[in-house]
């Protein structure tokens, strides 16, 4: 990189979520000691979930691993903060205490906040206490509710945890024992899970309609006069208690461009529009679907990027995504049991949507992960039947399109080149 003294590319990767660590990896392996990397995270530990939406359920927990640990493992240098400013001709990243960090390459995985997009709704978060959903669940128990709604936004571009969340209420009432709950699911979908195509979209229904779940399809909820309705027909939603889905706040990150939401601007290669020595993978950037596979798939990209610069042997490859999984239509292993009202013991059976369960397939973290966790982190239990699914989201999701046509717009970067 012109200017740059001779050595290593000293790397700074702000951020110690999935997409952080991916690119750490990656860059350990296509560029060596080609790099001098560091690593600059607030926290002590990487956290993941291998069944987010399960943990109010008993059905999943988070995984953790301290950073300390990792980063030496990974030759990089932990240093604690949080990533406040850059000023990218400078090369120098500003932490919140003021401590001002220089580097040749810097990487923006910070991640992203939520909000809520009903205020008078439960708002669902992977982060949220598993004892804020339990309240609802114990309402159900004890009979304070009888109908539930669960609801996908306008803005909300991955419908998925909503039908995950409704599908396994509707299991664990049945595990109950009670019979009189509704549950239906409100969403702008023109069909359960569209994405997925007309026989993934089949296949769920069956499943809704196998315990009773109504979807509610081309339905836009929101709020008026203090009441949640239902467009079109402006239709009051007819719900005890309501559980919505978050909107994505960007991290408006001063000396980054940022979009209106404050999501980070970048090409396909992650780099930062207007800027010289910044790249940017994750929740942070300006990409509507927010997924740990993605973010990965992100992260390769950008690695790949520092790693030619830094003098490795590599032709970089822009982000294409693509989400992999498998979409569940079987029943999976029984995780619950409780007592019917005659005493005696019934089963109620877990069915996921995706799997593996960690929802994070990336090309080097999933090995990784995979090594500190062995066969749990996976899921590596005898697999439910399903149908694989690969989406080319640019394809096959009109939001995602969107959102990689404006990269092409994107200014060109100061300095140029990858």
């Amino acid at each position: 990189m012109a200017g740059t003294a001779p050595g290593p590319l000293r790397v700074l990767v702000a951020g110690g979520g999935v997409a952080g660590l991916e690119t750490l990896l990656a860059l350990r392996d296509l560029a060596g000691d080609r790099v001098e990397t560091s690593l600059l995270s607030p926290e002590d530990e990487f956290v993941y979930r291998p069944m987010a939406v399960g943990e109010p359920f008993s059905r999943g927990h988070a995984q953790r691993h301290r950073l300390d640990a990792i980063a030496r493992h990974l030759g990089a240098r932990l240093i604690r903060g949080s990533l406040a400013e850059v000023d990218d001709g400078a090369r120098v990243a500003v932490t919140a205490d003021g401590e001002r960090l220089s580097y040749d390459a810097l990487v923006v995985a910070i991640g992203a906040e939520s909000e809520p997009a009903l205020t008078r709704a439960l708002t669902w978060t992977p982060e949220s206490d598993a004892e804020v959903y339990g309240g609802l669940l114990r309402d159900l128990e004890e009979g304070y509710s009888k109908r539930v709604a669960f609801v996908v936004p306008l803005g909300v571009a991955w419908p998925l945890p909503a039908y995950e969340l409704a599908l396994m209420t509707a299991w664990e009432v049945q595990g109950m024992g009670m019979d009189d709950v509704q549950i239906t699911i409100y969403t702008p979908e023109s069909a359960p899970l569209d994405i997925f195509g007309a026989a993934a979209a089949r296949a769920l229904r069956e499943d809704l309609d196998a315990v009773g779940i109504e979807v509610q399809t081309s339905a836009y909820v929101t709020e008026a006069d203090g009441r949640l309705v239902t467009e079109p027909g402006a239709r009051p939603l007819d719900a005890n208690r309501v559980v919505a889905l978050p909107r994505a706040v960007g991290p408006a990150l001063p000396g980054v461009s940022g979009d209106v939401r404050g999501f980070v601007r970048c090409d396909r290669h992650g780099k930062v529009a207007g800027a010289s020595t910044v790249w940017a993978a994750g929740d942070a950037i300006a990409f509507p679907v927010k997924q740990g596979g993605l973010a990965a798939q992100q992260a390769d990209a950008v690695a790949e990027a520092i790693a030619a610069r830094a003098g490795a042997d590599i032709l970089p490859e822009p982000f294409r995504p693509v989400l992999r999984g498998v979409l569940l239509t079987g029943r999976g292993k029984a995780w619950m049991r409780s007592a019917s009202a005659g005493g005696g013991e019934g089963e109620a059976e877990r069915r996921a949507l995706f799997w593996p369960p960690t929802k994070i397939a990336g090309r080097y973290i999933s090995p990784f992960l995979a090594e500190l966790d062995e066969a749990e982190a996976l899921g590596r239990a005898p697999q439910p039947s399903g149908q694989p699914v690969e989406l080319d989201l640019e394809r096959d999701m009109p939001a995602a399109a969107d959102a990689l046509r404006t990269t092409e717009r994107v200014p060109a970067s100061r300095g140029g080149g990858q």
